[in-house]
């Protein structure tokens, strides 16, 4: 079974949570977006929700799909976000941010009651870290700051290359808010919570790609006799 259909059978599972008159937060990645293709269909059939995108990706899908939006302006309280993940570990304890839009998906989940998390299995992991860590900085002093998060990396435990992400055109890869990523080939990540706090307290590190706390369940799609099978992780 293909991984384009486990995410698709991870992201219906997924809208059968959503509930007339809910405000979601609206993830980003190839499987969010399958979530928003599928969440439009119950839209146009008569379901009442609101979305927040957490990226101009996630937007323009939800546009398309005809989902109404807001923002955290207006709705600073959201009922569920549905979002992917890059790795996943059995504390649901999450590395996010290959599509570069980490920091809006972290303010989004923090604003939400429930954040469930839709993967394909081949994203679960007993420890983080296989996955390069996303650390989105300012580019201002960027060689200062690359220093200076290698330098926290060390303290925490981890080593590992960092590498600034390019775009397809070789040139930096810039998130919606106009900011750099390094990502940081770690390999392990033994203890998470101590490179987070790490991470934050380097001057020029805006949001790094550890969401720890925020994930309250999971689905995860596995492969079974050439048919997807659904866990559930947490409270899903």
């Amino acid at each position: 079974m293909s991984p384009a259909a486990l995410k698709r059978a991870a992201a219906a599972r997924a809208v059968e949570l959503v509930e007339d008159g809910m405000r979601l937060g609206l993830g980003t990645g190839s499987t969010a977006t399958l979530f928003v293709e599928l969440l439009g269909e119950k839209v146009r059939a008569g379901l009442s929700v609101v979305g927040v995108p957490t990226s101009e990706a996630t937007r323009s899908a939800a546009q398309a799909a005809g989902i109404p939006l807001t923002t955290l302006d207006d709705t600073p309280e959201l009922d569920l976000t549905i979002d992917g993940a890059d790795e996943i570990d059995p504390q649901l304890r999450l590395i996010k941010g290959g599509g570069g839009a980490l920091l809006r998906e972290k303010i989004v989940a923090a604003a939400s009651r429930r954040m469930v998390v839709i993967v394909d299995g081949a994203k679960r992991v007993e420890t983080l870290g296989r996955f390069p860590l996303p650390i989105e900085v300012v580019p201002f002093g960027l060689g200062a700051t690359t220093r200076a998060v290698a330098a926290a990396i060390g303290a925490a435990g981890c080593d590992g290359p960092l590498t600034l992400r390019r775009g397809a055109d070789g040139a930096p890869f810039l998130t919606d808010g106009g900011h750099l990523i390094l990502d940081a080939g770690l390999a392990r990540i033994p203890d998470p919570e101590a490179l987070a706090r790490a991470l934050v307290a380097v001057p020029g590190v805006v949001e790094h790609g550890l969401f720890i706390g925020l994930a309250t369940g999971a689905i995860v799609a596995e492969a079974a006799d050439g048919q997807p099978r659904i866990v559930t992780l947490g409270a899903a």
